[in-house]
């Protein structure tokens, strides 16, 4: 879906076809692509024997097909959201009050939000509902995407959503970025379950050792900002859930790098939660196993 040629025509198909003939299309092409991209398919299943250790490969395999149709879904409902009505884009979440004023809360302390999420559910449709539903001001942390086509096309929906963009380049840049960005008493938002080259805290996720983003919690460490974690997953009728999670606070009376790895693995436990509860919405589309599997960077004991 991140392909140039892909994205470009998706977003101009949703823009005219109903939306029941664009699911119909995306299953197919879903199908395909389960079909024919085997190395992919493959990585799926490998992804998900963490959550089904005793499945068979066949077995994994069927789950990964169901993982790569609920992606060309969400993309879809992402992409319609985007020209909704006030109305009928307030009627597109569930949540509860007391999740609204959750954000408003922590924000009147003065000290922005780092919102944390995973490749979990459909995070696009959170910046919706961040910006047109909630109505607060929002920063989404990206990476570049391979294509200049995707990344220009991601960065004028942001645009239109009123969303801030920061691109991730050297790590200083970014790192001032984000700070700048929480003294404006901001939500930055960023994705923690995927590592950046030795950006980077170990965690036990899905009874594995993995890396996930270090940044997050230090920028919560270092700004005094809450790191909160966010889910929208899909629920009955069409509709998505806004679920914020336990807010973590990165203790500042401990040593630092104790302290953002608790806050980081406080985090993964909760996206575990959800992962297990659903797994056909964890987007993993390359062996994240294998990334996994390094040496600790300097200075961290290495873990079983």
């Amino acid at each position: 879906m991140n392909n140039g040629l892909i994205f470009s025509a998706t977003c101009r198909g949703v823009a005219i076809l109903p939306k029941r003939l664009s699911y119909a299309i995306g299953d197919v092409g879903t199908w395909l692509a389960w079909r024919l991209m085997r190395h992919t398919r493959e990585a799926l299943a490998d992804n998900l024997r963490a959550v089904f250790p005793a499945e068979s490969r066949r077995a994994l395999e069927a789950r990964a097909r169901l993982t790569l149709q609920a992606y060309a879904r969400d993309v879809i409902d992402f992409l319609c959201a985007l020209d909704l009505s006030p109305a009928d884009t307030t009627a597109l979440f569930v949540y509860e009050p007391v999740h609204a004023r959750l954000f408003e809360t922590l924000l009147a302390a003065g000290q922005g939000i780092v919102l944390v999420s995973g490749h979990f559910g459909n995070w696009e449709l959170g910046s919706v509902a961040m910006r047109r539903v909630f109505k607060l001001p929002l920063t989404i942390v990206a990476m570049a995407e391979a294509s200049d086509t995707v990344n220009q096309l991601r960065r004028d929906i942001r645009d239109r959503l009123g969303a801030d963009t920061v691109e991730v380049r050297k790590s200083l840049d970014t790192a001032l970025q984000i700070r700048k960005r929480l003294s404006e008493n901001r939500i930055v938002a960023l994705l923690m379950d995927r590592h950046v080259d030795r950006d980077r805290v170990g965690v036990q996720f899905l009874g594995r050792r993995a890396w996930f983003l270090r940044t997050p919690a230090l920028m919560a460490c270092l700004s005094g900002a809450p790191l909160v974690p966010c889910f929208i997953e899909r629920a009955a009728g069409g509709r998505f859930t806004v679920e914020p999670g336990e807010p973590i606070v990165v203790a500042a009376d401990a040593p630092r790098d104790q302290a953002i790895q608790r806050a980081t693995q406080q985090f993964a436990d909760q996206l575990e939660v959800r992962i297990r509860r659903n797994p056909q919405y964890w987007y993993q589309f390359y062996r994240y196993w294998d990334a996994q599997i390094d040496s600790p960077p300097a200075g961290e004991a290495k873990q079983d």
